[in-house]
């Protein structure tokens, strides 16, 4: 599979929250960085991540545009709320060996109606 067609197929998964089958998308020793947090590394990592995310918020990924160069693909997505990002993949041998994710973690929060780290409870 080209870096867009993985890319695709990631969006396809994603958008029915199933963390098992979108961690197989990856390679054992993948990083994902979503900068606004720590990097996660590995496989088994991701799959948690993903795992706890889908349990706190219903998201959807629509693709806006995707721009693939060698063995990079870049993903511009919106969801249904009007958050907007940015990723990037690094593929190789057809399976995610880093990703990078850009998009504003603050509006994410508020549109799921999340804590927001540092905030007083009332």
């Amino acid at each position: 599979m080209t870096p867009k067609e993985v890319v695709e197929n990631w969006v396809n998964v994603f958008n029915i929250a199933n963390a098992e089958l979108l961690s197989d998308m990856y390679h054992e020793q993948a990083i994902n960085h979503q900068v606004n947090t720590s990097p996660v590394n590995g496989k088994a990592a991701i799959k948690k991540m993903f795992a706890t995310e889908f349990a706190q918020a219903n998201m959807v990924c629509i693709i806006e545009n995707i721009f693939e160069d060698g063995e990079w693909a870049i993903l511009e997505w919106k969801d249904p709320n009007g958050l907007r990002g940015c990723g990037f993949f690094q593929v190789t041998d057809g399976k995610i060996i880093f990703q990078r994710g850009y998009w504003d973690k603050l509006s994410f929060l508020k549109l799921h109606h999340l804590p927001i780290p540092g905030e007083l409870m009332p």
